[in-house]
């Protein structure tokens, strides 16, 4: 007979329910340790099927309780909350509720990555959680200049060897001098941490074909790659671009009731924010980049500003992951001597060592002007070509549903 084990985890307990021919009985507690778990496991069933949350521990759940049993379904936490809702709330409720839509087959799931994919988001969490930390530092130290009225600093970058040669003549108290000191050391730290990072990111991604693929795309780097390929783990479970693009958030919502138009807003921001973060950041660099994603961005920011242009050029990045990663293809308007550089950069970071004597590599192409300038015009040619081709888009009228009129609609967005 089929049985489902609902548990609610907390940090260091879970609350056990059983379902069983259509009824909740009461487990009892175990404790979140690894020999809670194991004995636990070990009075189970083979043939039983556990359910938990997604927290900081469910994994961990996961993996210690997976070769006693079945299966563990690991559900969607926003998805269980919005479809049974209820007055009373307690652990038991919570744990009956998983094991009941598990068992009535309404149980939102999640993807369980597997144990590479999950160390790389680990490292790639830590990465973007050190340099939010470090931005922190950077913006207190621009606002106790500013509450002082010190001017702008001179030279491009404040946190350089001259820009901190500036930082320390300028007219400061006391407390505030030696909070500037404090903050300046720890940015010191955040970079040796932010190298060691770097470094493990890029040792797990020399023989990843799917990053470098996603590395020839213009405005990608081995940062935004690994960052992209951590959240997607297997591309085999989006079945359509549009998948991905509603994973990382960058769908636009949309609301519509009966006969009337619909009404699209911003982006839903509903998935992973780390790899949106790095697509939108990914998106500048490529708008800065002669190519189609820059012309397409100056067609988007004609008409609803460069905010919504970047956002825009991020979702299309987005699109392009998705037609790589399934065609096993690259990018059809890289350049050669560029990705070849990004790529020998990928290897010194990860350790490898300097090339000596006459030796020349890929990358030596991106030093020879000629060459770089070359793959630059075929790139501008690219993007007149895309221009062009927008340019013969005609506007086709849109009918208006609910007064029957016709007005002007474009015939893309």
């Amino acid at each position: 007979m089929r049985r489902v084990v609902g548990i609610d985890i907390h940090r260091t307990f879970g609350e056990v329910v059983f379902w069983e021919a259509g009824k909740l009985r009461h487990g009892g507690r175990v404790d979140m340790t690894r020999t809670g778990l194991e004995g636990f496991g070990k009075s189970l069933q083979a043939t039983d099927e556990v359910v938990v949350e997604a927290t900081g521990n469910s994994m961990a759940v996961s993996r210690v309780l997976s070769p006693f049993v079945a299966r563990v379904i690991i559900a969607n936490p926003l998805q269980v909350k919005a479809i049974a809702h209820a007055h009373v709330k307690t652990d038991k409720v919570d744990a009956g509720t998983l094991a009941s839509l598990h068992a009535a087959g309404y149980l939102p799931e999640i993807w369980t990555p597997d144990v590479a994919t999950e160390r790389k988001r680990r490292l790639v969490a830590r990465r973007y959680q050190v340099v939010r930390h470090r931005t922190r530092l950077k913006n207190e130290i621009h606002a106790i200049l500013h509450a002082h009225l010190i001017p702008k600093c001179p030279h491009a970058d404040l946190f350089n060897a001259r820009g901190r040669a500036w930082l320390a003549r300028q007219p400061l108290p006391d407390d505030e001098r030696s909070a500037i000191d404090r903050h300046v050391c720890e940015l010191d730290r955040l970079a040796d941490d932010l190298d060691i990072l770097d470094r493990e990111i890029a040792q797990g991604a020399l023989d990843d074909q799917a990053i470098k693929r996603l590395m020839t795309i213009t405005g990608v780097n081995l940062t935004v790659a690994a960052g992209v390929m951590a959240a997607i783990g297997d591309i085999g479970r989006f079945k359509s671009p549009g998948k991905l693009v509603s994973y990382f958030g960058l769908n636009p919502r949309v609301r519509q009731s009966g006969l009337g138009a619909a009404h699209h807003g911003r982006i839903s921001k509903i998935g992973r924010s780390h790899a949106r973060a790095m697509l939108v950041e990914a998106a500048w660099a490529a708008a800065k980049a002669a190519g189609p994603l820059h012309a397409f961005f100056v067609r988007i920011r004609a008409r609803r500003g460069h905010q919504i242009a970047a956002v825009a050029v991020a979702r299309k990045l987005a699109v392009l992951c998705w037609h790589l990663l399934t065609k096993d293809e690259d990018y059809l308007w890289a350049r050669p001597a560029l990705v070849a550089n990004k790529t020998r950069a990928m290897e010194l970071q990860a350790g490898k060592p300097q090339s000596k004597g006459n030796q020349r590599g890929p990358a030596y192409a991106y030093s020879v002007k000629t060459l770089r300038d070359q793959e630059m015009q075929i790139a501008e040619q690219a993007e007149r070509n895309y221009a062009r081709f927008v340019d013969r888009w005609k506007v086709r009228p849109r009918k208006n549903r609910r007064e029957g009129a016709r007005v002007p609609q474009t015939g893309k967005a």
